[in-house]
């Protein structure tokens, strides 16, 4: 049925959205690529199966990966970023990011090897969940969906509507400008890469949820994806990295529902590469996406 993939879509959406965030707001305040994001978004999964694997519920776990998300987006900017802030070491910087992704991936095979991993989902309830309209939800699925409007909107007001967020909007417009206005443009720098990797923690978590297993080899197509969705939603916009995640899964699940499952995954590119043809800055960025918007 085809609003059952509608709604499918928009379940895998929402998690390309929230990896999207996480690239997004560190390219349009810092304008830096952090590539170990994919392998911090994998992360967020193992988290999930830790805790869990400890006796925690489920329910304890997302709030645990936002920490744990937060913790490892500051050592990601201390140890890759913060002592190669000039322009000239940029490419050092992103390979620096790199290595990082792979020790964190490294680790995650030390401890829990190197094949998916099953997450115990006890305390989630049924997962058969009812039907709306002749469309099925699953209590993951609800669950999916609500703590992501629930990041999504929390990450909006905190981007417009906080001190902390009028700080992050005047060091992405001119960071020299903001240093002379008495903003700790360092403080920033540390607040950012914390918010992005949590969005990529909890993400990574939300699809071990809908999986049922944790694994390490989801993160570099989704990393790549959501690299992919920013160019789509206008490189640094906020909102188009949502409606850009939004519109990739729901094309993706559309196409496996009138027999092109083998196509699917050809969607984000085919549509990356038509916005760069007709459109160059995305559904909402400017022409160079050096902005960071709500």
């Amino acid at each position: 049925m085809i609003a059952g993939q509608i709604l499918n879509g928009l379940v895998i959406g929402s998690m390309y959205a929230l990896v999207a965030l996480g690239f997004t707001l560190i390219l349009g305040v810092l304008h830096r690529l952090n590539l170990a994001h994919g392998d911090v978004f994998v992360l967020g999964g193992f988290v999930a199966l830790g805790a869990t694997n400890q006796g925690l519920s489920i329910w304890l776990a997302a709030p645990l990966a936002i920490i744990v998300g937060g913790v490892v987006g500051v050592v990601i900017e201390q140890v890759c970023f913060r002592r190669l802030a000039n322009e000239d070491a940029e490419n050092a910087a992103a390979l620096s990011s790199v290595a990082f992704g792979i020790v964190v991936i490294d680790l995650i095979h030390k401890v829990w090897g190197t094949e998916p991993v099953a997450l115990n989902l006890a305390g989630l309830g049924s997962i058969h969940g009812f039907a709306v309209f002749g469309v099925r939800f699953t209590t993951v699925e609800m669950i999916i969906v609500a703590i992501t409007i629930a990041l999504m909107v929390a990450l909006h007001l905190l981007v417009t509507q906080t001190r902390m967020g009028r700080n992050i909007r005047a060091v992405a417009d001119n960071p020299q400008s903001a240093t002379l206005l008495g903003i700790n443009v360092r403080a920033v720098s540390q607040q950012v890469f914390a918010l992005s990797s949590a969005l990529g923690c909890i993400a990574g978590l939300l699809l071990t949820l809908r999986l049922g297993t944790a694994s390490s080899e989801l993160g570099l197509g989704f990393a790549l994806k959501a690299v992919a969705i920013m160019a789509i939603g206008g490189m640094g916009d906020l909102r188009g990295a949502v409606l850009g995640g939004l519109l990739i899964g729901v094309l993706e699940s559309l196409a496996a529902e009138f027999g092109f499952a083998r196509l699917a995954d050809l969607t984000v590119w085919l549509c990356m590469i038509g916005f760069l043809i007709l459109r160059p800055q995305g559904l909402f960025g400017s022409a160079i996406g050096r902005e960071v918007r709500a």
